[in-house]
């Protein structure tokens, strides 16, 4: 069903396609929106559910309306797409951990096979900015853990719920791409957000924004069937340790960024750009609502 915008001299659709990781944290924060939850009005939401560097990269086509991305990824993007306020995952002290099988020093990195989740992924663009000399070894992201237990590659980059069971394999910590940032810029590291199409046109966008907001308030204020919905992506985390991951990566931050994770989304790109990681400076936009 389409209907006239009238902010716009184009038909829109008002049926909105969503995208997100099949991971707990994703799934926890659009499970009010996904269950019917949330009063869409006039919209409706069709779910779509890939990993995030597949998601980096239908993006860059523009093939979705709503997806979620990774704030890297966002540097391509910003001619199609703007930052919705709402759904970030930063890590505040955490983030992708760098693991190999022996203990190893930031000095052991360079030269070394490492593997990443994408490279489209604000994970890869973190490892780069800590230690820009290796050889990265594109690998889903569900595979990392073995790839380095296996001795396929000489580390791994862990995100999602790998942050938290890479000592289950026996690997060690060599890094951890939150902490270090934190250090570095006082700040939180940007990883994900979601974004929305420019050319839905200004109504559309914002009403898609309250919806998300309210899918993200719903989930925190109700936890336990929001985690109900989140163990169907947990890849076998027992409750009480998806929970601690969900709380990791959906929280305030992810409510909005406010001044200070806008800031640091900021700084994490032109980082990118200072260090001739991203070829151009981004302006980034939000979406108001």
């Amino acid at each position: 069903m389409s209907v006239f915008n009238p902010n716009d001299t184009t038909f829109v659709t008002r049926t909105i396609h969503v995208a997100h990781s099949p991971d707990s944290d994703d799934a926890f924060m659009f499970y009010a929106l996904a269950e019917g939850k949330v009063d869409t009005g006039g919209l409706t939401y069709v779910h779509e559910l890939q990993d995030i560097e597949t998601l980096n990269q239908r993006a860059l086509r523009g093939e979705l309306e709503v997806t979620a991305v990774s704030i890297h990824a966002y540097a391509y993007l910003t001619d199609r797409y703007a930052l919705l306020p709402h759904g970030a995952s930063m890590g505040d002290g955490y983030g992708p951990r760098l693991v190999a099988c022996d203990p190893l020093e930031r000095a052991d990195v360079r030269g070394r096979r490492v593997a990443i989740p994408g490279p489209l992924t604000s994970a890869f663009l973190a490892l780069r900015l800590y230690e820009p000399n290796f050889v990265p070894v594109p690998t889903p992201f569900d595979e990392i853990e073995d790839a380095v237990a296996q001795g396929e590659v000489d580390l791994g980059l862990l995100i999602h719920e790998g942050q938290l069971t890479y000592g289950d394999r026996g690997l060690h910590l060599v890094a951890d791409m939150g902490a270090w940032w934190l250090e570095e810029t006082g700040l939180p590291l940007p990883l994900g957000g979601n974004v929305v199409r420019k050319d839905l046109g200004a109504s559309i966008t914002r009403e898609i924004s309250r919806h998300l907001r309210a899918s993200i308030a719903y989930g925190l204020e109700h936890r336990a069937g929001a985690l109900d919905h989140a163990m169907q992506y947990a890849r076998g985390l027992e409750r009480s340790r998806a929970d601690t991951f969900v709380g990791m990566y959906v929280n305030d931050w992810t409510l909005d960024y406010g001044q200070r994770g806008r800031e640091a989304v900021r700084r994490f790109l032109q980082k990118g750009h200072e260090a001739g990681l991203i070829p151009k400076t981004v302006r980034v936009e939000f979406i108001d609502d």
